[in-house]
């Protein structure tokens, strides 16, 4: 009896703070017109604001929703406050046909530290799409005839023999220059050879720099990021990464003799990367620089190491004698 007890009472409390951090969790939409002409553009304003103990997962915003479009995503920025974290968006909105739309709710997902997920809605936002207005009073003037004008290409003789002689130059410049470096670069270059760990965090550092999911290409960015670990796991372990799942990986490097130790280190990174390949959700700015800064901690820490030299027989026999007494 005492034991059902103590669980009530504890389920009464963790629901208590389910409803609490809940209560702290809002979410706003309001545009700055409600009445625009055809073509125009309307922006419109998305906050949210959440305690520091939940995790936030941003609408999924379509690029069209009832013949309106979404022509810019702003940034997502993000602010911390007294009572949390607050998250602020602008969308730009057009239309290009008369009428009355509806702009939906948008769900946001708040995950709770138990565990429990809530979900928040935008309130929705009807806007009134009008056409130009025409004066019929006045008459309609008549369409011109498309007026002709004669030349000749022997007039622009000059400029094409000129272009001509300046892109021949401009081409023979570039291949004249371009040799000579090739040849500098040979009788210079050092012989480098780049190790799996340096050419692996040389990548990462290249899609890092291509700034995809601040494009809103976030399934690619991740896409490639799980590409280039899983190489590196192929390469590294010997192990088929590529063509496992992640948690036949995670099965896999519990098994594997060197892997094993880092498998507390791969197993976030994983599934940061399926969370945002196959969830619907959309992961924060904040956490795209983290699986980032993951991968290439994973990459550091498991680089083999530097095998030991080993003495010879002729060292060893070198080394002073202890004097006798």
């Amino acid at each position: 009896m005492g034991k059902k007890i103590s669980t009530l009472i504890f389920v009464f409390w963790a629901s208590c703070i389910a409803i609490t951090n809940a209560q702290n969790t809002t979410v706003q939409a309001k545009a700055d017109a409600v009445q625009i002409a055809i073509g125009d553009q309307l922006r419109y304003f998305i906050t949210a604001s959440t305690s520091p103990t939940t995790k936030l997962s941003w609408a999924v915003l379509p690029d069209t929703f009832n013949k309106l479009e979404l022509i810019e995503k702003g940034k997502i920025d993000t602010l911390a406050t007294a009572d949390g974290i607050s998250y602020k968006q602008r969308l730009l909105i057009t239309a290009w046909d008369s009428g009355s739309y509806l702009i939906p709710r948008f769900a946001f997902f708040v995950q709770q530290p138990g565990g429990i997920v809530d979900t928040f809605f935008t309130d929705s936002l009807r806007i009134s799409v009008g056409a130009p207005a025409v004066d019929t009073s006045k008459p309609f003037k008549a369409i011109k005839d498309i007026a002709t004008v004669s030349t000749s290409w022997t007039n622009n003789l000059p400029i094409i023999i000129g272009l001509l002689i300046g892109i021949g130059l401009l081409v023979w410049a570039i291949i004249y220059f371009r040799n000579n470096k090739k040849r500098a670069m040979l009788r210079t270059a050092p012989v480098y050879q780049e190790t799996l760990h340096q050419r692996t965090i040389r990548l990462l550092h290249e899609l890092d720099a291509q700034e995809l999911w601040q494009q809103d290409k976030v399934k690619d960015y991740y896409t490639q990021l799980s590409i280039l670990v899983r190489q590196y796991i192929e390469q590294r372990f010997k192990t088929p990464a590529m063509e496992l799942t992640t948690d036949e990986l995670l099965r896999k490097a519990k098994k594997h003799r060197e892997m094993t130790a880092y498998r507390h280190a791969l197993k976030p990174l994983l599934a940061s990367a399926d969370l945002a390949k196959f969830a619907k959700a959309t992961p924060m700015p904040e956490e795209h620089v983290e699986a980032m800064k993951l991968a290439i901690d994973f990459v550091s820490i498991t680089k083999p190491k530097p095998q030991p030299a080993t003495t010879t027989n002729a060292t060893a026999n070198n080394k002073p004698q202890n004097p006798k007494k």
